[in-house]
């Protein structure tokens, strides 16, 4: 008995889709999402988003390289949130003057911190391998 080729690519394909689906089934019921739970940082999200900072600025060493990476300006200005206004409010060198409203100021200020707390940006701090891989290096 020979069996015919399109049964032998039927099966194969159920295979797939069988194993496919269990493989992602099992991986996204343990994935947990990490999202910002604070209504301040995500409206602080938007207003950054809202004036194309990311065009100047980088978040985790990703976006524009005009003005400095923020993922830690919170904690680099020892978070104090006059300081961060004050740059918000009157601009530096090639930083415009936005006019934020206190309330876009304050949301802003919450997205910093909740950046600030999610990790670090200075690639000094990660060693590169040739695989493409990275990984923090043991602080000493």
């Amino acid at each position: 008995m020979k069996i015919k080729p399109i049964y032998i690519f039927i099966i194969l394909v159920i295979s797939y889709l069988i194993y496919s689906f269990t493989l992602y089934y099992n991986s996204f019921s343990k994935v947990e999402v990490k999202a910002y739970s604070n209504e301040k940082a995500i409206e602080g999200r938007l207003v950054f988003q809202k004036y194309n900072c990311q065009d100047c600025h980088q978040l985790y060493g990703l976006g524009g390289y005009l003005g400095p990476d923020l993922t830690n300006v919170y904690k680099k200005y020892q978070q104090n949130d006059v300081i961060l206004k004050a740059f918000f409010k009157g601009g530096m060198q090639q930083m415009p003057e936005f006019n934020l409203t206190t309330i876009e100021e304050n949301q802003l200020i919450e997205f910093f911190k909740m950046t600030n707390s999610s990790g670090s940006a200075d690639p000094r701090d990660y060693q590169f391998f040739p695989s493409g891989m990275i990984e923090q290096k043991d602080k000493k």
